[in-house]
């Protein structure tokens, strides 16, 4: 816990620093307005962006596995980011830009409603099959979506869209991610219902619970959270399946212990990428989705094979 708290304040201060802006901290105490301008419209933003994306995505993350008892479960897994696709390609189209945040919110939630609502119809006992419908569900709005984009020529658009990057956030672009604190706050809260959800319906029954209540309360948190980090930075591919793998690894299944646990190694994570973005190819920067990509696919291999060893 301290290590990881002393991590994430060395590298945010670090973050402050690195970029093509030259920025010292000796710029900064001369009073340099320059500096200070460079400092609040977009280092501090892309700052307080990653570290809300990194915590809000890694914690529905751990959620969405704690709902369906599914290591390989993520926020991606609930069909709300190809949801947002098409609600990004409706704004292109009805509007001529992309720039409508509140229809892409909309599209967004509303395709969680309906797949809320397929929740409440099958009537799972096991909410392991919650990320199977969610996968089949997305499947379905990314073709749709990928459909109208072809339609009227916006396929580029669209896949520029959702590659994730922190480098164009400036002051007033990211205020959206902090719906990352009540995502964490309602998780934290209700941890442990949701932990027995994930047990069963019957677990969940006997112990008084409302069963479809916290299950459909679980994947909106998850859902909200996934929606607002694409909207606003893209796709961070990984991030909700492999921090929440590795807090388990070491920490355990106790999930309010490891909501905070869990939040800081995702803010680590998302910065330790950030800045090698920043880094790799100086003064150009590569879109973290891509670092992200190469280190969680590393990480998910590992976890596979670790699975099959112990299994073994």
């Amino acid at each position: 816990m301290k290590k990881l708290l002393l991590a994430l304040i060395t590298l945010s201060l670090l973050s402050l620093f690195v970029g093509v802006g030259h920025l010292t901290f000796s710029d900064l105490l001369s009073g340099d307005s320059q500096a200070w301008s460079l400092l609040f419209t977009s280092r501090i933003p892309r700052l307080v962006a990653i570290l809300l994306a990194g915590a809000g995505l890694s914690i529905a993350g751990l959620i969405m596995q704690q709902i369906s008892q599914n290591r390989f479960a993520a926020p991606s897994t609930s069909g709300t980011i190809e949801c947002a696709m098409l609600g990004y390609v409706l704004s292109l189209v009805i509007f001529g830009d992309g720039n409508n945040l509140w229809l892409i919110f909309a599209v967004s939630m509303a395709g969680t409603l309906v797949f809320v609502q397929f929740i409440n119809r099958i009537q799972f006992k096991n909410a392991i099959f919650v990320p199977l419908i969610g996968i089949i569900f997305g499947n379905v709005v990314e073709s749709a979506a990928t459909f109208v984009a072809y339609k009227f020529d916006a396929i580029q658009n669209l896949q520029g869209w959702a590659v994730a990057n922190f480098a164009n956030l400036l002051q007033g672009d990211y205020e959206l991610l902090y719906v990352a604190l009540p995502v964490a706050i309602l998780g934290y809260l209700y941890a442990a219902r949701i932990s027995a959800v994930g047990l069963g319906k019957d677990f969940a029954t006997n112990l008084g619970l409302n069963y479809q209540q916290v299950l459909v309360l679980g994947v909106v948190l998850v859902s909200v959270m996934a929606a607002s980090v694409v909207m606003i930075v893209g796709r961070l591919p990984f991030l909700g399946l492999i921090v929440p793998n590795l807090v388990t690894h070491f920490f355990g299944d106790n999930l309010r212990k490891n909501i905070p646990l869990t939040a800081m190694a995702g803010a680590v994570t998302v910065l330790v990428c950030d800045l090698m973005g920043r880094w790799i190819i100086y003064p150009y920067e590569v879109p973290i989705s891509m670092i992200i990509s190469i280190l969680g696919g590393v990480v998910f291999i590992g976890l596979i094979l670790r699975r099959q060893n112990h299994g073994g």
